[in-house]
């Protein structure tokens, strides 16, 4: 009896951790970080006690918000170099990461804007700009991408994602879905293409370290 008590405290504390999490997400990504902790108690529906014990600070809260963000992002790259067509990999890596920024909202921005020093980005960036840059590679040599793309393109391409606004967030994920087919079809490999103009190095959001990265 014991022990079938305890499983279920368990289970209904990360079931609480799930609900806090997903409604200080949708917080802040819809409204910033100023969301009040009460209400985001109130909105996961649990007592103020109850995220208090979990997250003493909103900080802490949007730190993990943030890790939740940051590794989502880094298996939608891990499923994508799994796939053994590396163009539909690549693809699908474009399609659910402009969606994972449509739902985001900028709260990314916000959090590492509000916390600069909260935790260290650069190993994550790094992994997944690498993870890419592979997936990359593969899909050129099956000749499916176009071979003068460069991990710039992608940068950009998720930069101009970030700036689609819509009047509900329905319609910002069916904008984005649209933009990311776009991008998808200028990527593929054609004869018929004409070449590219020369890249612009991007400066992302997030201060991307590119030291290692193979940007072919």
């Amino acid at each position: 009896m014991t022990g079938r008590l305890t499983h279920n405290l368990r289970s209904d504390a990360l079931d609480n951790r799930e609900r806090i999490l997903d409604a200080a997400r949708a917080a802040f990504a819809a409204e910033g970080l100023h969301v009040p902790m009460r209400e985001i108690a109130r909105r996961a529906g649990v007592g103020p006690a109850t995220l208090y014990r979990r997250f003493p600070t909103k900080e802490m809260l949007a730190t993990e918000a943030f890790i939740d963000q940051m590794r989502a992002c880094e298996v939608i790259v891990e499923e994508g170099l799994a796939d053994p067509d590396p163009w539909h990999g690549f693809c699908r890596v474009i399609e659910r990461t402009c969606e994972l920024h449509a739902r985001d909202r900028g709260f990314t921005a916000a959090f590492m804007s509000a916390f600069p020093n909260a935790m260290d980005f650069a190993a994550s960036r790094e992994y997944t700009l690498n993870a890419v840059a592979e997936l990359a590679r593969r899909a050129k040599a099956a000749g499916h991408l176009r071979p003068d793309f460069v991990l710039d393109d992608l940068i950009l391409v998720l930069m101009a994602n970030n700036g689609i606004d819509a009047t509900s967030p329905a319609g910002r994920v069916a904008a984005c879905r649209r933009f990311a087919a776009l991008a998808i079809q200028a990527f593929r490999a054609s004869p018929d293409a004409s070449p590219l103009p020369p890249a612009a190095r991007m400066v992302p959001a997030m201060s991307i370290p590119r030291h290692t990265i193979d940007r072919r």
